[in-house]
């Protein structure tokens, strides 16, 4: 039987494609067959006529692979799936989620099994992560994405009741000014609590980025001009609300951010793109002057209309960039690549019992 992994975490969005992905590319380079399966699906997606889950199919064509969707995620939740789950009315799922294991499993030398939310989602219907992890009688990593602290209660207690199927966590998202606290009081907090830090993941500012292409479709607004230039990529953004000298001095430290503004400020949309910034959302549904058009045009920096007002949209953009899911070849290489240098592969591999090639 193949070596298995499982990949949890503490909450949704916290990193669990890219941790897949990275070890699943790393052991292909190595020489291992890896299979793959993400046995809860929670973004439901038909492919040929068959549901499966859009994380599934994106995380299998990066790694080769093409296995039936209903093996790689027989379990697929839908708004009717819920209403049965809470309903009582289904019969117990583990057995399919095993099967789908076994069967592609056969003639690998090692599966990456992804979880979906957090360790505890799915307990409604007794397939979260604690009891498929179990069911397959694999070790689990648990990624922790800094959200303004780190979870340590929670690791702690998934150690308390895991014991020595938690093969460790990877602290992910840190940025360079919390690294100290990092190195210096919550690795060895969790290490005198037996909790291998398998390794941690940097912030990347690339990792959150969007082009603007998708940040347009996401806020339902439209790219009105320079549309050619639309594959920008936005990494953070600024509100362009206040008076223009102290937008000017704000602006100039955030050099890569779209700049959210109201459709009739035109001296700051000057300034924003006089500066370069990657894009202009302007909100209220409010169409620039033709000298800003014009600009646009020159300058090759694509104008978004949106019609919610400034507030919502900065709402929306904290949301986007937050969430925004690994899509990009250039991020997969990216996060691959981080994976690659900030973990521990060898007791990793230790871990799902693989010998080195």
């Amino acid at each position: 039987m193949a070596a298995g992994i499982y990949i949890g975490s503490t909450s949704g969005y916290s990193g669990k494609n890219m941790v897949v992905m990275g070890i699943g590319l790393r052991l292909q380079k190595e020489g291992f067959d890896v299979g793959y399966m993400k046995p809860v699906g929670a973004v439901p997606e038909e492919r040929d006529g068959v549901l499966g889950d859009q994380d599934a199919f994106f995380v299998q064509d990066i790694l080769g692979q093409d296995a039936p969707p209903e093996l790689v995620s027989p379990v697929v939740v839908t708004q009717d799936f819920k209403v049965r789950a809470f309903s009582g009315q289904f019969d117990d799922l583990m057995p399919s989620i095993k099967h789908g294991y076994e069967q592609l499993a056969k003639g690998k030398d090692a599966m990456v099994v992804a979880g979906s939310g957090s360790m505890y989602s799915g307990r409604y219907c007794n397939i979260d992560g604690m009891r498929v992890a179990k069911a397959l009688g694999l070790q689990i990593i648990v990624i922790d994405r800094l959200d303004k602290e780190l979870n340590y209660d929670y690791l702690v207690v998934l150690k308390d009741v895991l014991g020595d199927s938690l093969a460790g966590v990877i602290l992910n998202d840190i940025p360079s000014s919390f690294m100290n606290e990092v190195d210096g009081l919550i690795k060895p907090f969790l290490e005198r609590n037996d909790i291998k830090v398998l390794g941690v993941i940097p912030k990347d500012p690339l990792m959150g980025a969007i082009k603007v292409s998708d940040l347009a479709e996401r806020l339902g607004g439209r790219v009105i001009s320079c549309a050619s230039k639309s594959e920008k990529v936005v990494e953070n953004f600024l509100i362009g609300t206040m008076q223009v000298e102290n937008f000017m001095t704000h602006f100039r430290k955030n050099k890569n951010s779209a700049v959210i503004v109201g459709g009739d400020r035109s001296d700051v949309q000057l300034v924003a793109l006089e500066g370069s910034c990657p894009c202009l959302v302007l909100t209220g549904n409010l169409y620039p002057n033709d000298i800003i058009l014009t600009r646009s045009e020159v300058l090759n920096i694509p104008i978004v209309v949106v019609r919610d007002d400034t507030y919502t949209v900065a709402k929306k953009m904290e949301a986007i960039l937050s969430r925004h899911k690994l899509r990009d070849v250039i991020k997969i290489r990216q996060g691959a690549q981080l994976v690659s240098s900030s973990i521990d592969f060898d007791y990793i591999k230790e871990r799902m019992g693989l010998s080195n090639r």
